[in-house]
C-alpha cells in the first residue's frame, strides 16, 4: 500500500500542482487511514469496500475527532480511491458515496481596524529585531499572504521600487500589491537590519531569525504572540487571523470578491464570499447596537 501512497502524492506535486501543505494534510490522513486497516486486518487496498470506509468514519466520530477534521478526511479519502479508479488499480471506488458531515461555518476571527492598528505600532524600537518584526506584520497584513508564505519569500520575490511580492505555491504564482506603510518598513529592514541580522551574504530568505537562519513557522508565531499580548489584545490571536483581517477589510471597504480571491490565492470564490458574510454580519451587530428599536 506504501507504492500506492507514493504514486498519489507524485500526482498531486506533478498533475494538480497542490501545494506542499495540502500534500502534507493528505498524506498524513492516509496514514492515519492505512494503520486503522492495519488494526482491522485488511492487508490489500483492493479489498477496501464501502462499508469499510464508513465504519472508518464511525471510527473518526467515536474517537471525538472535531467534525472538520472528519470531513477533511473524507474529502482526501474520495480524492485518494478516485485517483486509485482513474488508474485502473481499483475495479470500482468506494468512497464514491461517502458523505461529509455538516459543519457549521464559523465566522473567522477578525480584529477590528484599530486592533490592527494597535498591533502593527508594537515594534516600534530601533533593535534589528524589532525592524524586522515590524516589516513581516506589515507585509502580512497588506498582502494577506500565509505565514508559510511569508517565510518562504527571497529577496528576488519581493519588488519595493513597484510595490509588489511574488509568491509562489505549488507551482503556481501570483503577484500581490502592498501600500505605503508597508514599503516603508521592508525599506527600513533592507536599509538598517537585515544586513545586521544574516548569517551570510549568500542568504536569499527575505526574513532570517536572530541567529542568521531562516524563518520558521514558530519562531514568527511566538512574535505576533508577543506582540498581541504587548497590545493588549484579549482575543486568541494566529497568523491566520491577519490574513483574515485583510481580507474581511478590504470586503468591507468595497473590494471586489474576485480581486481579493486572486490576492489569497484561492481556487474557488466560495471560500472568498465568507469576508462578504462576516460584512453583512458586522452592519447587523452594529444596527443591533445602535438602533433604539434594534
Amino acid at each position: 500500500m506504501e507504492t500506492y501512497i507514493e504514486g498519489f502524492i507524485k500526482y498531486l506535486t506533478d498533475i494538480k500542482k497542490s501545494s506542499k501543505n495540502t500534500i502534507l494534510s493528505y498524506e498524513r490522513d492516509l496514514r492515519k487511514f492505512f494503520s486503522y486497516l492495519e488494526s482491522v486486518h485488511i492487508q490489500s487496498i483492493e479489498k477496501v469496500n464501502h462499508t469499510n470506509l464508513n465504519s472508518y468514519v464511525l471510527y473518526m466520530e467515536k474517537e471525538n475527532f472535531a467534525p472538520s477534521t472528519v470531513s477533511r478526511n473524507i474529502a482526501t479519502l474520495k480524492a485518494y480511491f478516485n485517483f486509485l479508479f482513474k488508474q485502473n488499480r481499483i475495479s470500482q471506488d468506494p468512497a464514491q458515496l461517502l458523505k461529509a458531515p455538516k459543519i457549521e461555518k464559523k465566522i473567522p476571527g477578525i480584529l477590528t481596524v484599530d486592533q490592527v492598528t494597535l498591533l502593527l505600532s508594537q515594534p516600534s524600537g530601533s533593535s534589528n529585531k524589532e525592524i524586522r518584526d515590524k516589516a513581516m506584520l506589515e507585509l502580512l497584513y497588506a498582502t494577506g499572504i500565509r505565514v508559510s508564505e511569508l517565510i518562504s519569500l527571497t529577496v528576488d520575490d519581493l519588488n519595493l521600487t513597484s510595490g509588489y511580492i511574488r509568491v509562489h505555491e505549488g507551482g503556481r504564482e501570483r503577484i500581490i500589491p502592498f501600500g505605503t506603510a508597508a514599503r516603508q518598513a521592508l525599506k527600513n529592514y533592507l536599509d538598517n537590519a537585515r544586513e545586521g541580522m544574516i548569517a551570510s551574504e549568500d542568504e536569499k530568505s527575505l526574513f532570517t531569525n536572530c541567529n542568521g537562519q531562516p524563518m520558521s513557522r514558530q519562531g514568527f508565531w511566538k512574535v505576533l504572540k508577543q506582540y498581541a499580548k504587548r497590545a493588549g489584545i484579549e482575543e486568541d490571536i494566529t497568523p491566520h487571523t491577519l490574513r483574515h483581517s485583510f481580507a474581511a477589510h478590504l470586503v468591507e471597504n468595497g473590494a471586489d470578491l474576485h480581486a481579493v480571491q486572486e490576492m489569497l490565492g484561492h481556487s474557488d470564490v466560495s471560500t472568498t464570499q465568507m469576508y462578504a458574510k462576516f460584512s453583512n454580519y458586522r452592519i447587523k451587530e452594529v444596527y443591533a447596537k445602535a438602533h433604539p428599536r434594534a
